[in-house]
């Protein structure tokens, strides 16, 4: 934001509306976290992507006369306005705080992004603008319909991440060299001129064409951006990796955010990550050869289905990596829209879908929701202890353990495996017996009656069931999940 675009908006909107407010010097934060609220849901009502609260500027004759507050260095308490507001927003929305001189003055101005998956409420209210003035949500039925029907059928992949661009300012900000390879389309430096580059851009959804110029759209920044800082509402959807010293997260070893988009650094980032990770030496052959502790394709899987699979409403927060000497947990913003049991072999579903479908055609995710059921064959090939789901109401976590032996585990680390290994076999067509634990486990055959401790304990919690009630005969039971 600078003084010519403050100028430049002042005159598009001559005048308060339901998507923009004008202060001077009132500086009450509860007020400030109700319009916050009010704005981004009436924003949404008038197909804007964004709302202003501007200090400085007089309501009444529009005069810019400048403003004392300074919303950045102004506390609530003992805590930082920006957080307080952002903690009492629900759900969480972006918004960014400019400071803008102009003429001599300062101005404050409060960018909000719009309400994109239902309505914004601040300290448990939600609010609306009737006009220029700012209502309970609650008093206007009908307003709030339209809005839960605008703000449910919000895509955010369709979303402009920036506008009022010229060709060359979009392929400046775009790799688009790598989305010609990754996506297998003709491309020649020599012959592929700037209109069949845009066109492409355009046909994929990745730019959009407004009046006379160019905006890129949410689904060609987070995948494409050569740097997603260049991208105000994105900045914060950023791949984080931390690698910590010992198991818990006291000392941190190193921190790293990526700047470019999704697919542009995901070959990248999963050999960087690989390389990050505990490594172990097998003698073989009188060569000494190193591996990983994890395995390659369910740490790419599961990297993938983290960045696919995240709520971009939720903000503040990062697709995140973080490595421990006993564990690594990868999170992303936003509950699974299955059930965490249900992870393996069910019909995938996607809260990004337009996102998910370009990156199945360029192969860097599953086509049919095995991904999951790829992560624990393998991990049952390693032999590691079984993932742990972890599904919140504003994240979801998959921890993957390092090696331990059956010995170590504990109950429920068995109980976790069991399942999940039964649930893989049913996704095969095959059944889960005594022997096939014991082999998944790297028993001996005399360890039998360990595996059956093991089934016991996961019938008692109701995972799984004999796959023939009739049978009367324990020596060769055969065991299907619980929703089978």
């Amino acid at each position: 934001m600078t003084c010519e675009l403050l100028k430049e908006l002042l005159n598009k909107y001559n005048r308060e509306s339901e998507w923009i407010e004008f202060k001077e010097n009132n500086k009450e934060p509860h007020m400030i976290g109700e319009y916050i609220s009010a704005l981004s849901n009436s924003a949404i009502l008038h197909d804007m992507t964004k709302a202003y609260l501007i200090y400085g500027v007089n309501d009444e004759t529009l005069k810019m006369v400048g403003t004392d507050f300074n919303p950045k260095i102004t506390k609530k308490g003992n805590e930082e306005l920006e957080n307080w507001l952002h903690r009492l927003l629900e759900p969480r929305i972006d918004f960014t705080i400019y400071e803008v001189v102009c003429d001599e003055l300062l101005f404050s101005i409060f960018e909000i992004d719009c309400t994109s998956s239902r309505p914004i409420g601040f300290n448990g209210q939600e609010y609306i603008r009737i006009g220029s003035l700012k209502k309970k949500l609650k008093e206007y039925p009908e307003k709030e319909r339209k809005l839960w029907a605008k703000s449910s059928s919000f895509c955010f992949e369709k979303e402009i991440a920036k506008d009022g661009l010229s060709s060359d300012e979009v392929l400046n900000l775009l790799n688009f060299k790598d989305f010609f390879r990754l996506i297998s389309l003709p491309y020649s430096e020599d012959i592929s001129s700037v209109e069949y580059i845009i066109g492409k851009l355009i046909e994929y959804g990745l730019v959009v064409t407004q009046n006379s110029t160019l905006a890129i759209t949410n689904l060609g920044a987070v995948l494409f951006a050569n740097d997603l800082t260049n991208f105000s509402s994105l900045h914060r959807k950023k791949i984080r990796v931390i690698k910590y010293r010992g198991n818990g997260k006291i000392h941190t070893e190193f921190e790293q955010e990526g700047k470019k988009g999704y697919a542009v650094a995901f070959q990248g980032l999963v050999k960087y990550i690989m390389g990050k990770l505990p490594q172990n030496e097998i003698i073989k052959d009188a060569l000494r050869e190193t591996y990983s502790l994890y395995p390659e394709i369910a740490i790419r899987e599961l990297i993938a289905n983290a960045l696919i699979h995240q709520d971009f409403s939720v903000t503040g927060t990062n697709p995140m990596i973080e490595i421990f000497d006993n564990r690594i947990e990868i999170s992303n913003a936003g509950k699974p829209l299955i059930d965490v049991l249900r992870l393996i072999d069910y019909q995938p579903k996607s809260r990004n879908e337009k996102l998910a479908n370009l990156m199945r055609q360029m192969r860097i995710c599953e086509e049919r929701g095995s991904g999951i059921d790829k992560v624990i064959d393998a991990i049952e090939y390693f032999q590691l202890p079984a993932p742990k789901f972890i599904a919140e109401d504003d994240f979801f976590k998959v921890i993957l353990f390092a090696p331990l032996s059956f010995e170590d585990m504990d109950k429920n680390d068995r109980i976790r495996a069991t399942y999940q290994h039964c649930a893989l076999k049913f996704s095969n067509q095959e059944y889960m017996n005594n022997t096939t634990l014991r082999e998944r486990f790297g028993l001996e055959k005399k360890a039998h009656p360990k595996a059956s401790k093991a089934i016991s304990d996961t019938l008692n919690k109701g995972l799984i069931k004999p796959a023939n009630p009739e049978n009367r005969s324990t020596k060769h039971i055969k065991y299907i999940p619980f929703y089978g």
